[in-house]
């Protein structure tokens, strides 16, 4: 795993890394598309040390990833603002991890049920009775466009991780920030 260049902030535990990439629910996805770089977030699950996402067999996101498969995936929890009496040394508390990989379309048709299975687990636990069959990717076809499911796989080969982690006694409450952001 890559250092990050604030070398304070690198994060090197991997128990801490792996718990946190199979519990959080979204990551944003960074593609490179022309002369501007294109991110998007995703839902995702973590499994056997692969970022798998699934969406459309159409769009702008499959589009460009059949052009330049080379990608960022970033995953991050903000835990809140870091107080100080002096405001430019305020800061924020928070956990991140960067994957840099190819995002490759996977076509074994167990390997993508697994996959979505994982996903449905997920998001949607103990909501269906039974678990998904092979024959649910192979033939399930998107309402929006009548394309098959497409099913992605980011296995890294760079990784950082960084985090600002304080005792929460130093945090002002996320609740105060989103409401001094609203009036």
């Amino acid at each position: 795993m890559n250092q990050v260049s604030y070398t304070q902030r690198n994060c090197t535990d991997q128990k801490k890394i792996e718990t946190f990439l199979e519990q959080a629910r979204t990551g944003v996805l960074g593609m490179a598309s022309g002369i501007f770089p294109y991110t998007v977030p995703v839902n995702y699950v973590w499994h056997n040390g692969s970022v798998y996402f699934h969406g459309m067999g159409s769009g702008k996101k499959e589009k460009i990833l059949s052009q330049n498969p080379l990608v960022c995936f970033t995953i991050y929890k903000e835990q809140g603002t870091v107080t100080d009496p002096v405001p430019c040394h305020a800061d924020t508390a928070y956990l991140s991890v960067m994957i840099f990989g190819k995002a490759e379309k996977v076509t074994d048709p167990e390997e993508a049920t697994v996959a979505l299975q994982k996903v449905v687990d997920k998001f949607m636990p103990n909501y269906y009775c039974r678990p998904l069959s092979c024959t649910v990717f192979e033939k399930y076809r998107s309402a929006m466009d009548g394309n098959a499911v497409l099913v992605y796989r980011i296995t890294p080969q760079e990784m950082t991780a960084k985090e600002n982690l304080v005792e929460s006694g130093e945090l002002l409450p996320l609740e105060m920030d989103y409401k001094k952001e609203q009036i």
